[in-house]
This record gives structure tokens, C-alpha cells and sequence, in this order.
């Protein structure tokens, strides 16, 4: 709801619950109801699979709500896309902290508890207004160009002769040598 209420576009990525007969539940009670009618036109919504990094990569895409697990973090941070902080449990709670006062390429939707252990929600108000912060609030530039910028250099970083190329070829010539 908080999604609706924030005006944007979007793709959502709905994962699919396996049920205990091993077949795929093709409900979605928690879903809003009539959200997917409401937001025709408005944005779309994929369950199951898709491909994170070519959407990502996508010149539309103005801002990925994400768990901060590392890999989409990852994903995130090469893509050059603004994120707005969802974690859940674990390292996420660092990985948001690497986005957000680190980077500056984030915004939080203000989960500041394990939901694994401690059921809270977080409000449509607050989801809604992460959003509107990264893609049209007073900052939204600033945290879009710092997000280009770190997509270069992680760019940088990969091409040959940059950093973690050089530490890749490192650590691979170290490990050679443990056979020689």
C-alpha cells in the first residue's frame, strides 16, 4: 500500500510460495485487494523469477526497494541505482549501513528490528516516503548522481588493471603457488 500511496512506477517482484503439496500457491491474499486492477498501467507486477541485474540496468529504473542481502547490494551499487533500505535479518542491518551512510545512495524505510525474531511492520507512511525521498524529494539528484558515480568506479574496479581485478589475479597466482 505504501507502494501505491507513493505515485511511482513500478516493477514488483512477487516470489512464489510452495504450498505442502509441492505445487506453487498461485494466491497472494496479503496482496492489497485489487491492487494488481488499481495498478494497472501504473506498474507490474511479475511472480516468480525475473532477471534483477538487466532490470536494474535498465535506464527507467529510478530506485530498487531492497532486503540488503550482499549480492543485491552488489547488484545495486554496479547498476548505479538509488535503493531504498528494507533489511530483514542479519548482516542486511550492515549492508544498509554501507548504502546509506557510506555511500549516500540510499533511503530507509525505517526497519530497525530482526523481523525474524520480532514481528514489526513497517508502515505504508514510512515505505511511502522513502520512496518519494529517492525519486523526487529535495535529495533525489544528489543521491542519483553519487549512485552513477559509484556505478563508474565499481565499473573501474573491474576492467583490467583495476583494483579488484589486480586483487583477483592475486589471489589466484597466491593459490597457484600452494600447488607448485
Amino acid at each position: 500500500m505504501g507502494l501505491e500511496a507513493s505515485n511511482q512506477g513500478f516493477i514488483w517482484v512477487v516470489r512464489r510460495n510452495n504450498n505442502v503439496n509441492g505445487g506453487e500457491e498461485e494466491k497472494n491474499e496479503w496482496l492489497p485487494h485489487e491492487f494488481g486492477k488499481r495498478m494497472e498501467g501504473k506498474g507490474l507486477i511479475i511472480r516468480g523469477w525475473a532477471p534483477q541485474v538487466l532490470i536494474l540496468d535498465h535506464e527507467a529504473i529510478g530506485a530498487f526497494v531492497i532486503h540488503c542481502g550482499w549480492n543485491s547490494t552488489l547488484e545495486g551499487v554496479s547498476c548505479g541505482v538509488p535503493m531504498v533500505t528494507w533489511p530483514v535479518f542479519a548482516e542486511q542491518f550492515f549492508n544498509e549501513k554501507l548504502v546509506i551512510e557510506i555511500l549516500k545512495i540510499g533511503v530507509s524505510v525505517g526497519a530497525k528490528e530482526c523481523n525474524r525474531v520480532v514481528e514489526r511492520i513497517v508502515k505504508r507512511e514510512d515505505i511511502k516516503e522513502a520512496i518519494r525521498k529517492v525519486m523526487v524529494g529535495e535529495g533525489a539528484l544528489e543521491i542519483r548522481n553519487r549512485a552513477k558515480k559509484i556505478k563508474e568506479l565499481a565499473t573501474m574496479a573491474f576492467e583490467v588493471d583495476g583494483s579488484s581485478y589486480c586483487n583477483m589475479q592475486s589471489l589466484i597466482h597466491e593459490l597457484i603457488s600452494y600447488n607448485a
